[in-house]
């Protein structure tokens, strides 16, 4: 039996992010990946032309109908772009014991904001019921409160997100110079 995980993301329509990209990663791991689309991009490797979010209800009834016929321990979170979405997506995840990992997705690669500013703290609460964090420099940044300069930045950056409850913290160093 092939072990199944769960992405619940935004979709990148030039493949290089969201969804399609977990679902690459799934794959070369040799798990089954299943997903639960939050919002659809118009993107390419240029920039984010255009979203649209999912209302919570459809995140949720794709969530449900997952469940009813997979076996799902873990799902890797993206782009939970507003406050009904995280909601949803922290409920389901409690209504089925799933072990989460949360990439907090809230700018994409090129600069378009990916988050609503008022679904931070929305977010930051879904970060106790994490198993993994895996923010990038600038996400951390938010989440931590100061600037990121030094891998010793990164390491306190790390506790202080800790302190908001998710079982460990990954920094990504990706976007440190040096």
């Amino acid at each position: 039996k092939v072990p199944c995980a769960l992405t619940i993301a935004g979709s990148d329509s030039s493949g290089g992010a969201g969804v399609q990209a977990d679902l690459k990663t799934f794959a070369a791991l040799g798990v089954h990946g299943l997903c639960v689309v939050t919002a659809i991009t118009a993107q390419n490797t240029r920039g984010v032309d255009a979203t649209f979010e999912l209302p919570p209800e459809f995140v949720t009834q794709q969530l449900d109908t997952i469940m009813r016929d997979f076996e799902v321990e873990w799902a890797k979170t993206g782009m939970l772009s507003n406050v009904g979405i995280i909601r949803a997506v922290k409920a389901g995840a409690k209504r089925y014991m799933l072990h989460l990992i949360v990439d907090p997705v809230m700018v994409s690669a090129t600069g378009a904001p990916l988050l609503r500013e008022d679904a931070l703290e929305a977010l930051t609460k879904l970060l106790a019921r994490a198993e993994l964090v895996t923010p990038n420099v600038p996400e951390a940044e938010r989440l931590a409160g100061f600037k990121i300069r030094s891998k010793a930045d990164m390491r306190r950056a790390a506790r202080t997100i800790s302190k908001l409850g998710p079982q460990a913290v990954l920094v990504k160093g990706g976007h440190l110079k040096g």
